[in-house]
């Protein structure tokens, strides 16, 4: 793909709206490009008055406490990802036909200002699983040779990846809703939406409107259109999608695959897609072992990276390679310890019912601790199917009721404990509870499909909580 056509910054008045990770890079890099900046910021605490002054050094202007009004003479608006569609902000560019991008459209349009052939992107999206496969795409990507960063929602600048010194061969590029939002350009060599479960409504006012902002993702591919073949919304999208001509549609499954699928067979992970001859011919990648862990949710993350890394060409060894040395983050599944025969297992970064069911499908037989704030969702979906597989359930956080109601409901043999505490010897004993109500064989699991705010600053500390109240259990 040719580099873009680069705008001439000198001089173009910018509005950046937001101070923070993606902010405060794009004023600088706007300013350094010779845009004339102004920041607005709804803050006006401690931490952003600091990030004002070290903008005002540089010669950007900062608005503080006011993200409402458009500054006067504004050609283009930045945002910040997280801000609302329907700021104030945003209406009166509307009215003055003010274009609005995010860092993500600003980032791409400035590939290629350097003059060199700027780096493909393979995009990933989805309700859950994203950084996962956008850590082991690039963990293949590194394994066939290239040069690759895992960058975008993941924490890693993209604007530090297409502007910086070292040229890369590929992207791997995780990206919110939010950020698709404000993509109108973006046009990726191949894109994968994992999954669709309600989440984020409050930003996006409905579940067309979050949805439509995943598929944006497929918007122009080249090569492929990855989608769950277990999710058939995903797949709408694609058919949604304007895509270059010759742009295919793959499908990942944790069954076996049909042609032009990703998916499994007797334990190896087969690629039915990028092959001569798909109708007949199969291409072993790897073994389900050779993915860590082994839960069906991240084989499916594995099969998606496989599936956009296969996309770029890679060797089927590389697939293999790459994903045996991934290691996951912490916090995702991550196996504690075993005490007394029982497994104890954090996965604190489920924080959403689709992700906690996602980790309750893993295991035969769980001690589920649970709760926290529920961000809106309700659980009589993810009780009901997973009922038969909980032993007992051990309730925590501010919304705790809401689970223990669908219990009710859906699972009223299973014995709950509910603990109302909210102090910091809350997760000990929790754990102590589970720990009385498993038997040899099972599984105490962390998996508390809500957020973490109401007792813990995020979700690692909760997840930090309980892995030490585990170290206390077997001391």
């Amino acid at each position: 793909m040719g580099s873009q056509e680069v705008t001439n910054w000198q001089g173009k008045r910018v509005t950046v709206a937001g101070l923070g990770v993606s902010g405060i890079p794009a004023a600088k890099v706007l300013h350094g490009l010779g845009a004339l900046v102004t920041v607005v910021n709804d803050g006006d605490d401690d931490r952003a008055r600091a990030q004002a002054a070290e903008l005002e050094a540089l010669g950007v202007t900062v608005r503080l406490g006011d993200g409402a009004t458009l500054p006067e003479g504004t050609e283009l608006i930045v945002t910040a990802p997280g801000w609302q569609p329907d700021k104030p902000l945003f209406a009166a560019a509307a009215e003055a036909g003010v274009p609005v991008w995010g860092d993500v459209e600003l980032a791409w349009r400035l590939r290629g200002l350097d003059g060199r052939e700027p780096a493909p992107w393979l995009a990933v999206t989805g309700t859950n699983g994203k950084t996962t496969t956008v850590q082991m795409l690039a963990s293949i990507l590194k394994a066939a040779g290239l040069r690759t960063a895992a960058v975008g929602n993941i924490g890693v600048s993209l604007l530090d990846a297409v502007l910086g010194e070292e040229p890369y061969d590929v992207l791997a590029v995780e990206l919110s809703s939010y950020q698709l939002h404000w993509a109108p350009s973006l046009r990726a060599h191949s894109g994968a939406v994992l999954n669709l479960a309600p989440d984020h409504l409050d930003w996006h006012g409905s579940m067309a409107a979050y949805a439509a902002d995943k598929g944006r993702i497929y918007e122009g591919n080249r090569v492929a259109c990855v989608y769950n073949v277990a999710d058939k919304a995903t797949e709408d999208l694609v058919r949604a999608a304007d895509v270059e001509e010759g742009c295919r549609a793959v499908g990942f499954t944790l069954g076996a695959p049909g042609p032009s699928q990703l998916g499994v067979v007797d334990g190896i992970l087969v690629d039915r897609a990028f092959v001569e001859n798909r109708q007949k011919n199969a291409q072993e990648l790897a073994e389900v072992s050779d993915v860590t862990p082994s839960a069906p949710h991240n084989i499916a993350n594995a099969l998606a990276a496989a599936a956009l890394a296969r996309a770029f060409g890679v060797p089927p060894r590389a697939v293999r390679d790459g994903l045996r040395d991934f290691t996951p983050d912490a916090h995702r599944i991550a196996h504690v310890a075993d005490v007394d025969e029982v497994a104890y297992v954090d996965d604190s970064k489920a924080t959403n019912t689709h992700a906690a069911e996602a980790s309750l499908a893993a295991y035969e037989s769980i001690v589920w601790i649970a709760g926290g704030l529920a961000k809106g969702a309700t659980f009589d979906e993810l009780v009901a199917r997973s009922a038969k597989r909980l032993r007992g359930v051990v309730l925590i956080g501010a919304d705790r009721a809401l689970i223990r109601e669908a219990l009710a409901r859906h699972a009223p043999e299973v014995p709950v404990v509910d603990l109302d505490r909210t102090d910091t010897g809350a997760m000990l004993a929790a754990v102590q509870e589970a720990r009385r109500l498993a038997e040899p064989g099972d599984t105490v699991l962390l998996a508390p499909a809500c957020a973490s705010m109401d007792m813990f600053a995020n979700y690692n500390k909760r997840g930090d909580a309980f892995a030490e109240a585990v170290r206390e259990l077997g001391a």
